[in-house]
């Protein structure tokens, strides 16, 4: 049995009496004057102070040992991520074994091949690619990279060659992450979730692969809210986000649909075993409880399954999936909670 408390500390959400005393900034002395004002010159009966110099600090530019080359994905479904390239080869490609996996319309399986010369810059070589590699408007065989340069793969990949120091580098790494992230559960946001849907499709039917899709809605969140406030209720969406997270293989992806509704893209995952991948969610969020103030509040989940298997080859297949889904869950939640429904039959549990 969970208890929203911890390390012996208690949340105001949980303590309606819970103050939280802020004190107020120390006071100088008082200086109470009588008659005329009086002129700051008299109060510095030595003449003014001596002037304070302002300590200067320089910070030192990165060595050379400490800039990082890296490539930048500017399009796609991966737009912003950010590789270091650190001084090894590198194929970029739409193959699993690439180094930089890249999944665009008119990309080779390995594509391009960045490699450091012994010069200590690097170079960029096409692998025979089907739709070429071209180094702003010049289309290359091999060709030295400078930084900055604009790597084009096929007709829409875009990628960027840069030299950065350690600070940009992390600068990227977060802004990448925060676009692509929940702010609170830190799972995949919705909008990543819908260009990632539309890349793991594509890449399903082009190697005759499974792709399932899992629409979970929690019941029992708008309970938690109402007893015990917002900040209870955000504990236990990351605490059941963790939950979900540790049931999935690192191929699934997990994303936040909306307030209380999450999504899991189960990567070559047929029907009945996107059935007992909803079954394992389900159980290991029952197992979840949260106590306050004595009282003991259950959140379990209701999912709806769908898989790619079952969209007709005309049907736009995201939105047929979502909405398969989506109906499903719904058949769960009024089917009595803490179901699974993967078929449009009766829900199990």
């Amino acid at each position: 049995m969970q208890d929203l408390r911890t390390h012996g500390r208690r949340d105001a959400a949980f303590d309606p009496d819970a103050t939280l005393d802020i004190p107020s900034a120390p006071s100088g002395p008082s200086v109470h004057t009588t008659g005329s004002p009086i002129s700051p010159a008299a109060l510095e009966p030595h003449g003014p102070p001596p002037r304070q110099h302002t300590p200067t600090f320089h910070t030192p530019l990165p060595r050379a040992a400490e800039v990082r080359a890296t490539l930048t994905v500017l399009t796609g479904v991966q737009a912003g991520h950010l590789m270091a390239i650190d001084g090894t080869t590198v194929i970029v490609g739409r193959a699993d074994d690439a180094d930089l996996v890249v999944d665009a319309v008119g990309v080779s399986r390995h594509h391009v091949r960045i490699t450091p010369t012994p010069a200590g810059g690097f170079s960029v070589e096409d692998l025979a690619s089907t739709n070429g590699t071209f180094v702003g408007a010049t289309r290359v065989g091999v060709a030295l990279l400078e930084p900055g340069d604009l790597l084009q793969l096929g007709p829409h990949l875009r990628l960027r060659f840069a030299i950065v120091d350690p600070a940009e580098e992390a600068l990227y790494h977060q802004l990448y992450e925060s676009s692509v992230r929940d702010p609170l559960t830190h799972v995949y946001n919705r909008r990543y979730l819908a260009d990632r849907l539309l890349a793991e499709i594509a890449r399903a039917r082009r190697a005759a692969g499974h792709l399932a899709v899992l629409m979970i809605d929690l019941d029992g969140l708008k309970a938690v809210n109402d007893s015990f406030g917002h900040l209870a209720g955000d504990r236990a969406l990351c605490e059941i986000a963790s939950r979900i997270l540790r049931t999935l293989r690192i191929e699934d992806l997990l994303a936040r649909y909306g307030g209380d509704e999450f999504v899991v893209l189960a990567v070559g995952t047929d029907g009945p075993h996107a059935h007992q991948l909803a079954e394992r969610i389900r159980s290991a969020v029952e197992g979840l409880r949260l106590m306050a103030h004595g009282s003991e509040v259950r959140i379990t989940t209701s999912i709806g399954v769908a898989s790619l298997a079952e969209v007709a080859p005309d049907d736009d297949p995201a939105a047929v999936l979502l909405a398969a889904a989506d109906a499903r869950m719904y058949v769960a939640k009024s089917s009595g909670k803490n179901k699974v429904c993967a078929d449009g039959a009766t829900p199990h549990v």
